[in-house]
């Protein structure tokens, strides 16, 4: 039997136990495996502590709302200073553990994020990435993926760690940008591979594209409050996929499937709004 490597994996959940239930077997499948796996779990009864229960080196956490509490939580309670973060709807390739602490040691100041490949029909997979070419980014940037994640736990606290006060799935871009802001470094690494599902509605859908124009919207009145320009070239860009999305409305009518463009244009000045009036100019 090969050996455990030194590496815990972070799982956060919100009352989805049977998704918790494929992560974890494919986890389990990994050759090399991890040594543990933490799953922070938000739900309101015990259907996923008791899914966890089922998987020897799994463990459950009690967590308040919020991704980026969960992963915070996650990270320090972690056994190991390697730490893999996934979500509770994707499932991993069989060398997703070992790849992502070989990556991550092959050089340490980083972060390292990696390719998710979309599990279904890529038109309704959200968060996906399938790029073949390594790539290493400097400039900041909104570049994590937290279905796919390995880091260093020790640094990643010692910076703040994610900022628990954006809400909506953003979290993972606010700490992307502040760490390239801070002059630090993300890997792309594509063998680094983990499959994000299809499992949502066209509603459900719908509703989780309004939810991250919200949490984008939340980081760019954060670092717009703290008068930081560079963060007006993303709202440009966003300005102009909302306008592109509204044309396209008009010219071809409803998507059969979700428009993540106009989720935007109902999620983002909202969430810049609410962004503004929380941070009052910390840009952590």
């Amino acid at each position: 039997m090969t050996a455990p490597l030194d590496v815990s994996v972070v799982i956060p959940t919100i009352g989805r136990p049977e998704l918790v239930r494929a992560c974890l077997a494919s986890l389990a499948r990994c050759l090399p495996g991890a040594a543990e796996a933490l799953i922070v779990d938000s739900s309101a009864d015990d259907a996923v502590r008791e899914v966890v229960a089922t998987f020897p080196t799994a463990r459950s956490i009690r967590c308040g709302p919020g991704l980026g509490a969960a992963f915070n939580l996650g990270l320090r309670e972690a056994s190991h200073d390697i730490v893999l973060l996934t979500n509770d709807d994707c499932t991993l390739d069989e060398a997703w553990v070992a790849t992502g602490r070989d990556r991550l040691l092959d050089d340490p100041g980083t972060i390292v994020t990696g390719r998710v490949r979309p599990a279904g029909d890529p038109d309704v997979v959200p968060s996906t990435i399938d790029d073949a070419e390594r790539r290493e980014h400097v400039r900041p940037n909104f570049v994590l993926f937290t279905q796919c994640m390995a880091l260093d736990r020790r640094q990643v606290l010692a910076f703040g760690g994610f900022d628990e006060r954006i809400r909506h799935g953003a979290d993972d871009n606010d700490l992307s940008y502040r760490w390239l802001r801070a002059g630090r470094r993300i890997r792309y690494e594509p063998d680094f591979v983990a499959w994000h599902h299809d499992w949502r509605t066209p509603e459900e859908l719908d509703r989780l594209y309004v939810t991250y124009g919200l949490g984008q919207g939340m980081v760019y009145g954060k670092f717009l409050r703290a008068r930081d320009p560079y963060i007006l070239r993303f709202v440009a860009r966003d300005a102009y996929a909302i306008a592109r999305g509204l044309v396209d409305r008009v010219v071809r009518g409803r998507r059969p499937y979700g428009d993540w463009r106009l989720g935007l244009a109902h999620g983002l000045p909202v969430g810049m709004v609410r962004g503004w009036r929380a941070f009052g100019g910390s840009n952590r």
